[in-house]
């Protein structure tokens, strides 16, 4: 019997537009019955052949707001239409469902879901990313992959509380 997973996915980008932007991590949380493990593609790692073989075996994928952002980006800058390979369910509207409104962070905040990175957003995620490309400045692309590994693992605590 093959073991199938579920996946959550999240990306960081130096813009809300794929034409004027680039994914600069992919953060995936894979669980299955046997294993989970957490995939950061970062940089010049993000290639197809790199996501679809980080996403090897999977069913499904959860992303919040991903129909509207995560995908396009990835179909514009890795050349892949994800849901034409994988089950998909954004989450955002499972939340708008339940009257939560507004980005992941104030439904995080709504269900008292905890973060770490208190204070860094997208925006602020755009700045670590040029520190680091720029600066070469270690401790920004660290702290840029801690929050996106927060966000990533926070999809499933969310899936959890809306009872999916």
């Amino acid at each position: 019997m093959e073991n199938k997973s579920e996946s959550y996915l999240d990306i960081e980008t130096t813009s809300l537009y794929p034409f004027d932007g680039i994914i600069t991590v992919i953060g995936i949380y894979i669980a299955s019955e046997v294993e989970e493990k957490f995939i950061q593609l970062v940089g010049e790692e993000i290639t197809k052949n790199n996501l679809l073989k980080a996403l090897e075996g999977v069913e499904i994928i959860y992303t919040y707001n991903g129909k509207g952002f995560d995908l396009p980006f990835i179909k514009e800058h890795v050349g892949i239409e994800l849901t034409e390979c994988f089950k998909h369910r954004d989450l955002m509207y499972d939340c708008w469902n339940k009257n939560l409104y507004g980005g992941f962070k104030k439904v995080e905040e709504a269900l008292g879901i905890e973060r770490e990175s208190k204070g860094i957003d997208g925006r602020i995620a755009v700045d670590l990313w040029h520190r680091y490309k720029i600066f070469g400045d270690e401790e920004s692309l660290s702290s840029l992959l801690k929050y996106n590994k927060e966000d990533v693992m926070n999809l499933k605590i969310l899936k959890v509380r809306l009872g999916i």
